[in-house]
């Protein structure tokens, strides 16, 4: 029996399964919850990976991608929504018609191609769908550096202007905005620069020091789509979500998580002593 008439933020991440919880999936739940969001998912592939790499993944079949997230929105009120990992051209089909029942609701896309170990995430065919079916209905597109270059058949940007550039070129290619991430470049601070139809802003913190960052990305990303289900606009929630993850990175050494590159620490506010 419901006892409260307010509104509880939800949002829903439609990813793939990170098996050893760091990324994907798993990365999205956690940041839902650490930041105060009901969260729904739908899983587009599964993957057996842990902090060293990925040795093996399995795509969803397309019609239950589709089942999944009609159930998720016929019964709860989705305020926004996050794609991570898609896995092959059939997904991106799948998850794109079912979104187009729901209009309204903001879609923040991470262009999951490869894993940060190298591991390919995105069969041969989804790179073309991702950009001819999920670009045109992102809210915002957050791409790293790699994944920037790939979408634009271009090399990595290498300095702000060139991520400037390469901004601009993937909103003529319909994302109403993108966030840069510069995560990848070099220097003592990590630069990210968010671009739309009328603003280029720079966004800045202290690079932290830490081998620990598997899952970066899509905590991010799902950040942004957390702050935004609890009402923020989309610049401010990618204010809100870089500084979270700046926590979640400065405090990601107090895990002892694998042998490979461990997971950031999402619950870095919550979890004391």
């Amino acid at each position: 029996m419901r006892t409260s008439t307010a509104r509880t933020p939800i949002a829903l991440t439609i990813a793939g399964s990170d098996s050893s919880g760091g990324a994907g999936i798993q990365a999205d739940l956690k940041t839902f919850s650490a930041l105060g969001v009901y969260g729904a998912s739908a899983i587009t592939a599964l993957t057996a990976q842990n902090t060293t790499g990925v040795s093996a993944v399995h795509v969803v079949p397309p019609a239950f991608i589709r089942a999944q997230i009609d159930a998720v929105f016929s019964d709860l009120d989705v305020r926004a929504v996050k794609i991570g990992m898609v896995g092959n051209e059939a997904a991106v089909n799948a998850l794109a018609d079912g979104l187009r029942q729901w209009p309204s609701v903001p879609i923040i896309v991470d262009p999951v191609m490869v894993a940060a170990s190298g591991d390919p995430l995105l069969e041969a065919g989804g790179e073309n769908a991702l950009r001819a079916q999920l670009l045109p209905m992102a809210d915002l597109l957050t791409p790293n550096l790699p994944e920037a270059a790939r979408l634009l058949n271009a090399s990595p940007a290498i300095d702000e202007t060139m991520m400037v550039r390469q901004g601009e070129l993937l909103l003529a290619l319909g994302a109403k905005a993108v966030l840069m991430k510069g995560g990848h470049a070099e220097g003592p601070e990590a630069v990210d620069i968010f671009l739309d139809a009328n603003n280029v802003v720079r966004l800045a913190t202290n690079r932290i020091a830490t081998r620990n960052s598997h899952g970066t990305g899509c905590t991010l990303s799902s950040a942004i789509a957390a702050y935004m289900a609890t009402g923020r606009s989309l610049l401010d929630a990618v204010r809100g979500a870089k500084l979270y993850l700046t926590g979640a990175l400065m405090h990601a050494d107090s895990l002892n998580v694998g042998h490979g590159s461990g997971p950031v620490h999402h619950f870095h506010d919550i979890w004391k002593g």
